[in-house]
């Protein structure tokens, strides 16, 4: 601490010590693509369910995760929670693996 204090009456530059890097942070730090921010609150799930419904009554099938949230053109966490509103609402039928309306 006194160093800096002395270098900086001086005007020369103080390096900082130099701190470990943990390769979890790299890898975190140095993705490329950049995660959306979900907004979780009632209006935003109500419309991705929207979207969910539309999709399946479109298909006229029942679907997966990923079939429903490629022809909604939502992402899988938006598509999960839109299943869950329809699920509760009672709109939903589940035989497994794949979901279809009621």
């Amino acid at each position: 601490m006194a160093e800096k204090k002395a270098a900086a009456k001086k005007g020369a530059e103080v390096k900082a010590p130099a701190a470990k890097k943990s390769t979890t942070t790299k890898k975190a730090c140095g993705t490329k693509a950049a995660k959306a921010v979900l907004a979780v609150n009632a209006e935003n799930i109500g419309f991705k369910a929207g979207d969910v419904y539309q999709a399946l009554a479109a298909a006229g099938k029942a679907l997966d995760v990923k079939e429903i949230a490629k022809a909604a053109k939502i992402s899988e966490e938006e598509t999960l929670l839109g299943l869950g509103w329809l699920f509760k609402e009672g709109k939903l039928v589940n035989d497994g693996e794949k979901v279809t309306l009621a």
